[in-house]
């Protein structure tokens, strides 16, 4: 605010007011592809997600199979890349075999991670055909906790054999002829977790994915596999040692480590709340030291990148069964829709490293998607989620920004304007991601480009809503809604200036000849 003051005072005495902050562009300071995996998604075995969401047989909303037809759209319009699935905490206790052949006799087992009776009506083969119809890539998750590598190994021959083998033939039976074809497999989730079934520590869990992924690949090649990095960042664990276990043990056999952030505002502080992308681009940088640490003195190390498999706002309905009444169905406010941004601006900023990422959940739990019986809403958080989507395939900028700053606890300042830029090099179209984390200010910007010519003709997306606690609600999902126009601005030095409102999530979109 005295910054603003300051530009204004000196305007008023004659003196031309410069804009408070400035991004600068070069599209030859490339990072990496935007890869369209990190628009990913996770439907985990808990509360609504899978029953009453995704799937709900008998439904008037739902087809013949039992998905849900509501849903499957607003799951292709979420852009959704690729989804991960049973599990989550789930998976530590989750026998795959339960959830194949006829589903009148799949056995009902009790559900550990989450309360309430898990029917398994829902299983592999309604997985792997959801994804074909949302046309998304399908990422299974493999049970390290109580389950064993003979399990991992037969469930990728279930879904991916093609020889006349007992699990690939059992899925013939069972009335899908041709492999799958999974290509993603993780190797267990949260293993470092207390919470965890079959919780393991850092070596024992290393031996164990190693030994996984051998006997997994020997059925397939040419899976990709992500290991368990680790997800508790508690003052008293060590979720660096963890990692670096976890690299040396399986270097030359994993694609991704796994990383996990859930973040909160319990202190009703907004602008705290927004800072935690300091957070989110700590964990990526000191683990991709760790990665390049593992891979040193190795004349052709493996590529290995991050996969962020699970991201979200969650503090508000944490706890509870499955079967409780709002479990873990998180309601999302305009400043959640924000966070959106915030997670994407980082993980574009580190595109050469964070190769997948996906958003917990999909429906219901955690999710940009909530149903009844009767229909369903969309909550705020989906419209940021489905526009940073279209930016997949293009490559991300490195990208200087100058802006006034403030600081949170012992933190090193953070830039009010949070910055990602991607450049589209078929239609020569730069796309500026712009979160004003400031609650009280508008920030103007001089938005300069250093090769080819910038147009004057600016698409902008905006997320601006006066409340920052506005949520939506059956029947009422219209007040919190990006709005898209089209602006003219005067082009000098091959720069603009633009204003982006207080607390808002702007993507402008310009022409680079």
């Amino acid at each position: 605010m005295k910054l603003l003051l300051g530009l204004a005072l000196l305007a008023s005495s004659g003196f031309a007011a410069q804009p408070a902050a400035r991004i600068k562009i070069d599209t030859d300071r490339r990072i990496g592809e935007v890869n369209p995996l990190l628009f990913g998604n996770f439907a985990e075995h808990l509360g609504r997600v899978i029953y009453g969401g995704i799937y709900e047989e008998g439904s008037k909303l739902a087809d013949r199979d039992g998905y849900r037809l509501d849903v499957l759209k607003a799951t292709q319009e979420l852009g959704v890349s690729v989804l991960r699935w049973p599990g989550g905490n789930f998976v530590s206790g989750y026998n795959w075999k339960d959830g194949i052949g006829p589903k009148d006799l799949r056995p009902a087992r009790p559900d550990y991670a989450w309360g309430g009776i898990e029917t398994n009506r829902f299983g592999t083969d309604e997985f792997l055909k959801y994804c074909e119809r949302v046309k998304t890539e399908p990422y299974i998750c493999i049970n390290a906790g109580l389950g064993s590598i003979e399990d991992a190994r037969n469930w990728v021959e279930y879904t991916n054999g093609s020889k006349k083998t007992y699990w690939a033939e059992l899925r013939r039976k069972n009335g899908r002829e041709q492999p799958y074809g999974v290509k993603y497999w993780g190797l267990g989730n949260e293993l470092d977790g207390p919470w965890q079934m079959g919780h393991k520590n850092a070596e024992d869990y290393a031996k164990f994915a190693l030994e996984a992924g051998k006997a997994m690949r020997w059925i397939d090649p040419s899976i990709k596999l992500i290991a368990s990095g680790s997800s508790n960042f508690g003052p008293n664990a060590d979720w660096i040692g963890w990692n670096r276990t976890v690299l040396a043990a399986t270097k030359n056999i994993i694609d991704y480590l796994s990383l996990h952030t859930y973040i909160g505002n319990r202190e009703n502080d907004f602008e705290r709340f927004l800072a935690n992308g300091q957070n989110v681009d700590h964990y990526i940088e000191v683990t991709e030291g760790l990665i390049k640490a593992a891979q040193s003195g190795q004349e052709n190390p493996r590529p290995i990148y991050i996969a962020y498999d699970e991201w979200n706002v969650w503090y508000r309905a944490r706890g509870g069964a499955a079967g409780a009444p709002v479990g873990l169905e998180e309601v999302y406010n305009y400043e959640d829709s924000l966070a959106m941004g915030m997670f994407f601006n980082s993980f574009f900023r580190h595109a050469n490293i964070v190769k997948m990422a996906n958003l917990a959940q999909l429906v219901n739990g955690i999710a940009p998607i909530f149903t009844n019986k009767d229909g369903m809403f969309l909550q705020p958080i989906y419209f940021p989620i489905a526009e940073y989507s279209k930016q997949g395939g293009n490559v991300a900028i490195d990208t200087l920004v100058t802006a006034p700053t403030y600081k949170v606890g012992a933190r090193k300042p953070v830039n009010y304007l949070d910055v990602s830029t991607t450049f589209d090099q078929k239609t020569g179209t730069l796309f500026v991601n712009v979160l004003n984390r400031s609650q009280k200010d508008a920030i103007t910007a001089r938005v300069e480009n250093v090769v080819g010519q910038i147009g004057g003709e600016l698409q902008v997306w905006e997320m601006n809503h006066s409340d920052l606690k506005a949520v939506h609600t059956f029947g009422d999902d219209r007040k919190v809604r990006p709005v898209s126009k089209v602006v003219t601005v005067g082009v000098s030095g091959n720069g603009f200036e633009y204003t982006f409102p207080k607390a808002s999530l702007t993507v402008l979109r310009v022409k680079v000849r």
